[in-house]
């Protein structure tokens, strides 16, 4: 009977706890989703059986059942398009650049950027199908582009104006020239002549190479040590070539007016770069100056000097052009080719005979044109040859002369020039083109800037 009540008891407690842990869990357990629910609720529509069932099979059909709620009403998620197209990244790659300094290689300087031989010639290879690699100079700076594992990728040449020649190495070698637009800016300044021309540039912010061009212009008409006193009106019109901020050229003139106790000279240099420019006094003609090295640096005139390698007083009987060599060397008049050869200290020269009486000599070049021979007839502008270093010489220039009845005679006080071609009659358009840039000159000065007067080139 005891065992009996014990055991009851013993019952009733486990299933009383039991009841107390199924609540617990219940109570503490979250609530399904509401979706789960209905699904969880859902129940089939009652099927309708048709007909008897002693029927054909073909008589006996079921209803449809309805589907689920939830799944007629789920949207099954939309697969990833696997046609996206991933970002491109570019391999890693190392980047060297060194510039040519003077007397070094193209190979050297490769080399410098860790380069193998085999890919030195193919550098050298690439850049020679787009650029003369004689003509490299100090200055000029290589960019060479590898993988991280040494394989070579890309290099850039930039050499001058601006230029730069790339060769691309990836599946085939690839190389292209890539020339910059430049832009061509037009300066002008009005101011008084101070001590002298240089100084008077300088205080000015004008290039100071223009000093040089008005000797050169000038130097047989006005004496600039002599005539100038202070207080003389110069009036200079120029042009800068620009890539970006960089100018890729020399500043070049275009107009220049000097004033001189009641004489105005006025200077206009042509727009073809010839050097042919033209001198006027009071609107009237002067002369022609025929240039025979475009853009060149005037670095010494007639007269006496120390020499430059002996070191004593000399007589310079010419003036000296310097420029870059193999820069050409044009006739400064025509004539016909009396001497073609070597000549002492002058080293390769061309003699141009004028008449019975003037002669022209042009030496230190570095070639001459295989077609010139003696005797042959020359016009003003003809290419007789390049500027180079023969003879004695500290650096390429053009040693220009000019001799009547053999004597040598300054340059730039010789009228023949301008005379010898007919060169007068032939600037009747002299003044119609003086009247324009003195009209773009005031233009130019009434501008607030007056490098907001950008051309393309």
């Amino acid at each position: 009977m005891k065992l009996g009540l014990v055991a009851a008891f013993a019952i009733g407690t486990g299933f009383a706890l039991a009841l107390v842990l199924g609540f617990q869990t219940i109570w503490n357990k979250p609530p399904a989703p509401q979706a789960i629910a209905r699904v969880a609720d859902w129940q089939p529509s009652q099927m309708q059986i048709l007909g008897s069932l002693d029927k054909s099979p073909s008589s006996v059909f079921v209803e449809t059942v309805e589907l689920a709620p939830v799944l007629r009403d789920y949207d099954p998620p939309t697969p990833p398009d696997l046609n996206i197209a991933l970002p491109q990244i570019a391999p890693p790659t190392l980047i060297w650049s060194g510039e040519i300094s003077a007397g070094e290689t193209l190979d050297a300087l490769l080399s410098k950027a860790g380069l193998s031989a085999r890919d030195r010639a193919e550098v050298a290879l690439a850049l020679e199908a787009e650029y003369d690699l004689r003509r490299l100079k100090p200055g000029y700076r290589l960019e060479v582009e590898t993988s991280t594992l040494g394989a070579l990728q890309r290099v850039v040449l930039s050499v001058e104006a601006g230029v730069q020649i790339e060769a691309v190495f990836l599946d085939r070698i690839t190389t292209r020239r890539i020339t910059p637009e430049p832009e061509l800016i037009e300066h002008a300044a009005d101011t008084t002549v101070q001590t002298s021309i240089s100084a008077t540039l300088a205080s000015a912010g004008i290039p100071a190479r223009f000093a040089v061009d008005l000797a050169e212009m000038l130097g047989g008409t006005v004496d600039f040590r002599r005539d100038l006193k202070g207080g003389e009106r110069l009036q200079l019109m120029w042009r800068e070539t620009m890539v970006g901020d960089e100018m890729i050229a020399q500043p070049s003139l275009s107009f220049a007016t000097l004033t001189v106790d009641e004489s105005i000279y006025e200077i206009i240099w042509p727009e073809d770069d010839s050097g042919n420019a033209t001198i006027m006094i009071d609107g009237e003609l002067l002369r022609v100056f025929a240039q025979p090295v475009n853009g060149a640096r005037l670095s010494s005139v007639y007269g006496n000097r120390r020499h430059p390698i002996y070191g004593d007083i000399r007589m310079h009987t010419g003036v000296d052009f310097a420029a870059p060599r193999g820069t050409p060397v044009y006739a400064t008049a025509p004539g016909r080719i009396s001497y073609i050869g070597q000549r002492g200290g002058y080293g390769l020269v061309v003699e141009i005979a004028h008449g019975s009486d003037t002669m022209t000599l042009y030496s230190h070049l570095d070639s001459v044109p295989n077609e010139l021979s003696v005797g042959q007839r020359l016009s003003a502008g003809d290419n007789i040859g390049r500027v180079g270093s023969t003879g004695t010489a500290t650096g390429p220039n053009l040693h220009y002369e000019v001799r009547v009845d053999g004597r040598p005679t300054n340059p730039m006080t010789e009228d023949f020039l301008a005379s010898a071609e007919g060169q007068i009659d032939k600037r009747a358009d002299i003044l119609p083109r003086l009247e324009s840039l003195r009209a773009q000159f005031t233009a130019l000065l009434d501008l607030d800037d007056p490098h907001s007067n950008p051309e393309r080139l």
